[in-house]
């Protein structure tokens, strides 16, 4: 999605200082005498990943006030990198402190301070665990809601310990105001770990969903509507998505992101399709009409503006197809008459995903469809191989300054798609973007 410069450079600058806090509060705080510089580099490092860990909790946390504007896809991949980071810094603390200083070997012996030692090591593993599975999940063959599990857990064992170990140390952080101010500062991250795993659950109770219709469709997808439950339904842009959970509670594991696939128009029911590739998805045929579900959201901001009436370009591959759907039925309502292009790559046909639903939106609006498949048939007579530089050129018409372009998909379509578009030298302002990449 576009996101200006300046938006840019002011998230970072407040990540920036959220993750210095740690840091500025021992600064603040009466000043000890200076030790070895490789000591003290370490206890300064020490602190700051203290800040960058705590950080990770609020940006996580799916928080809409937090990098408004930036996108969820955005925020993940940051995530991910802030992460090794911040596990780096948690392992060139205690490096540096004890190459200054030989005397913080004592630190890892449970012999001197049983407590003190159990906590180095648990922070120590905590933090390994915590990158080596994010960063490989699917290598290692977790699931998503075993990682889940994990990663909360461990969250918050992290920053908690790493929260006691900064008191313990009680160098920089010794006396009683320092201390109360570094406990808030890590304190917030912490509450907001708890609000989003648990009171935010607590109040999505009052939010029921029934699942009013199940129909298993072509290309292993899964139609699922819902209604809404006794309430007022999502308020939603086309093209956001929504966290779902089944089940007669909100308490589960079991939350995934779906977007939308239904026109805006009424809040009150809601349409997904999703793609059968894991144990959750593969289940959702088997749901009975009635099942009781919850909607955490709307979230995202790859969405259109439907009043503007522009022409429009649209991009996308396998079940990236469903937020672009929900766009191209809330233009038809809307009246919309500019042109529009949509470009859908998949393998072959029986990965085309709301296919019919596609050709009735050809049928009704200025849109051109193209399907690309990258192993078509004998008897296929339409675009093949991948959607690249010279097909761009080929079945879309000369940049202007009044379409728009929406890209969505896997990674691999992407990292392929976005440098081909950018090449015909449109302004990346007018480049919206959502990579399928959240669990």
């Amino acid at each position: 999605m576009p996101v200006s410069t300046l938006r840019i450079f002011a998230w970072l600058l407040a990540y920036l200082g959220l993750a210095l806090l740690p840091m500025a509060v021992a600064m603040l705080g009466s000043r000890p005498p200076p030790r070895e510089l490789l000591v003290e580099a370490g206890a300064m490092l020490g602190l700051l990943g203290l800040g960058v860990l705590a950080g990770q909790l609020v940006i996580s946390g799916r928080h809409r006030w937090f990098a408004a504007g930036v996108g969820q896809d955005n925020l993940l991949q940051f995530h991910r990198n802030t992460g090794v980071f911040g596990w780096l810094l948690v392992l060139a603390h205690p490096i540096l402190l004890m190459l200054g200083d030989s005397a913080f070997l004592a630190w890892l012996d449970p012999r001197e301070d049983l407590l003190r030692a159990l906590t180095m090591a648990a922070l120590l593993l905590g933090t390994t665990v915590l990158a080596v599975t994010s960063l490989w999940r699917v290598s290692l063959g977790l699931q998503y809601e075993t990682w889940r599990t994990i990663h909360a857990a461990l969250s918050l064992l992290v920053v908690a310990g790493g929260l006691a170990h900064a008191l313990m140390g009680a160098h920089h952080t010794a006396g009683l105001p320092t201390q109360l101010m570094l406990v808030g500062v890590v304190g917030v991250p912490l509450a907001l770990l708890i609000e989003t795993r648990l009171w935010r659950p607590w109040r999505l109770r009052r939010r029921p969903w029934r699942i009013v219709e199940i129909e298993e469709r072509r290309a292993e997808s899964t139609r699922l509507v819902l209604r809404a439950d006794g309430h007022a339904g999502m308020q939603f842009r086309a093209g956001q998505y929504a966290w779902l959970t089944v089940g007669g509670t909100p308490f589960s594991l079991q939350q995934h992101p779906f977007s939308m696939a239904s026109s805006p128009t009424d809040p009150t029911r809601l349409e997904f399709i999703a793609k059968q590739v894991g144990d959750f998805t593969g289940s959702l045929p088997d749901l009975e009409p009635g099942t009781r579900a919850f909607l955490e959201g709307p979230y995202g901001v790859f969405s259109i503006d439907v009043e503007a009436n522009r022409r429009a370009v649209f991009i996308a591959g396998g079940i990236g197809i469903t937020p672009i759907l929900s766009m191209l039925r809330a233009c038809r309502e809307r009246g919309h008459s500019q042109p529009m292009w949509l470009l859908y790559g998949n393998n072959d046909e029986g990965e085309i995903v709301a296919r019919e639903a596609l050709e009735d939106l050809a049928g009704e609006m200025p849109l051109t469809l193209v399907h690309v498949l990258a192993e078509p048939s004998d008897d296929w007579d339409g675009a093949t191989g991948y959607i690249d530089e010279e097909l761009l050129a080929q079945e879309l018409p000369p940049d202007a300054d009044d379409i728009d372009y929406f890209v969505c998909g896997p990674q691999p379509l992407m990292d392929k798609v976005e440098p081909a578009l950018k090449s015909r030298g449109l302004d990346t302002l007018r480049l919206y973007s959502e990579r399928f990449d959240l669990v």
